[in-house]
C-alpha cells in the first residue's frame, strides 16, 4: 500500500562555484565549509543531483522515485500526460559574491536536437542586494548577430548589454535565448525550467586557482541568441497582502507573490503540484495531518493530489509556483 502524498521537503543541494559566497549559510543556515557556496538547489530532478525528501514517512526517497511511483498525483493529469515522469522544474537559491558569467540558455527544441533535455526559461525574485548590485538583462539597444559578434571579438559586449540596478522584491523574467548575467552581491531565488545547460559567452576574463579560464561556448551560442530588444525584463506586480499576486506566467511556469500575515486557506485548483519558496519570514503549512513550517531560504512542494491545505504566519512572503 501507498503512502498517502503530503507537503514535502527536501535536503538541499549545494553548490560550490568560484563566483559564490556566504550568504545561503549566513541568512539561510545552508550547512558548508566551503566559503563559495553559489547555490542551493531545492528541488531538483537532474541526473547526479535529484532532490532527496527530509521529513515524514517518504524521508530518504528521491523526489524522481515519487515521480515515477506517484505519476498524476503528484504532477497533476495535465502535467503528467504533458511530461510523462520528468519534473518540469528545477528551484534555485543563488549567492552571487562576484559577477557570474555573461551567458544564454537554449529553447525546448534546441536543447531536445543538442542535449536530449528541456530548454531554459527562468525568472529571477531578488532576495537580498548590496548597495549598487546590478542584474544584466538583455540588450540596451537593438542588436543584430553581426553587430553582437563585433562586440564579442572587441571584447567591448559591456557596452552593448541592458544594466538593472536591483533591490530586494525586484522581479525579472527570461526566457531562453535571452542574454543575462547575475551580478555581485545579489542574493535572489530563481525558478526555471529542468536544465542545467548554459552557454558562457564571456567570462570576465577570469581564471581558477590553477590559472585556468572557465570554458565557453560562443560556437555553439551564437544559433540560441535570441536578439530582439524587448522591455518586459522586470516584472511589475501587485502586493496585496494574504492573496497570490500574479509575477511570471507562461507555457513553463507560473509564480505569484503572496505576502501572508494571517490565515489563508487554498484550494489546489491548478491540477499541479504547488511549490512554495519562503523569501522571507517564516510560513507554516497545514494539513488534516500535519504541520510543515517553512523559515526564510527553505521550500517545500505541495502534492497535485492535496486538494486543500492551510497557510498560516505572522508575517512571511512565499513564491508560489506551478505549471
Amino acid at each position: 500500500m501507498k503512502t498517502s502524498l503530503y507537503p514535502l521537503k527536501f535536503n538541499p543541494i549545494l553548490k560550490e562555484k568560484i563566483w559564490g559566497g556566504e550568504k545561503l549559510k549566513k541568512h539561510f543556515g545552508k550547512s558548508s565549509h566551503s566559503n563559495q557556496v553559489g547555490e542551493s538547489w531545492e528541488i531538483s530532478t537532474v541526473p547526479k543531483d535529484v532532490s532527496i525528501v527530509s521529513n515524514g514517512p517518504l524521508k530518504g526517497k528521491t523526489l524522481q522515485t515519487l515521480v515515477d511511483n506517484y505519476g498524476s498525483q503528484l504532477l497533476g493529469d495535465k502535467n503528467f500526460k504533458r511530461f510523462g515522469k520528468d519534473f518540469p522544474l528545477l528551484i534555485k537559491f543563488i549567492d552571487a559574491k562576484e559577477d557570474l558569467s555573461i551567458q544564454l540558455h537554449p529553447d525546448d527544441e534546441l536543447a531536445k536536437k543538442r542535449h536530449n533535455t528541456f530548454g531554459k526559461t527562468e525568472m529571477w525574485y531578488v532576495m537580498q542586494a548590496d548597495e549598487d548590485a546590478n542584474l544584466i538583462v538583455g540588450f540596451n539597444q537593438n542588436m543584430t548577430q553581426e553587430k553582437y559578434l563585433s562586440h564579442l571579438k572587441n571584447k567591448t559586449l559591456t557596452e552593448i548589454l541592458n544594466f538593472e540596478k536591483v533591490e530586494e522584491g525586484d522581479t525579472f523574467f527570461i526566457e531562453s535565448g535571452r542574454v543575462h548575467a547575475i551580478g555581485a552581491g545579489v542574493l535572489l531565488a530563481e525558478i526555471q525550467q529542468t536544465s542545467d545547460v548554459t552557454y558562457r559567452v564571456y567570462d570576465w576574463d577570469r581564471v581558477d586557482a590553477d590559472g585556468n579560464e572557465r570554458e565557453l561556448h560562443n560556437h555553439i551560442a551564437i544559433d540560441a541568441f535570441n536578439f530582439e530588444m524587448k522591455n518586459d525584463y522586470k516584472v511589475a506586480y501587485k502586493t496585496q497582502t494574504n492573496s497570490s499576486n500574479r509575477l511570471v506566467s507562461c507555457p513553463f511556469f507560473t509564480t505569484n507573490f503572496i505576502e501572508v500575515n494571517s490565515t489563508i486557506i487554498k484550494d489546489n485548483l491548478f491540477d499541479s503540484f504547488i511549490i512554495y519558496m519562503c523569501v522571507d519570514g517564516k510560513v507554516d503549512v497545514l494539513t488534516e495531518t500535519i504541520t510543515e513550517t517553512i523559515n526564510k531560504g527553505e521550500t517545500i512542494l505541495i502534492p497535485a493530489s492535496l486538494d486543500q491545505f492551510k497557510l498560516k504566519s505572522d508575517y512571511g512572503k512565499l513564491l508560489e509556483v506551478y505549471v
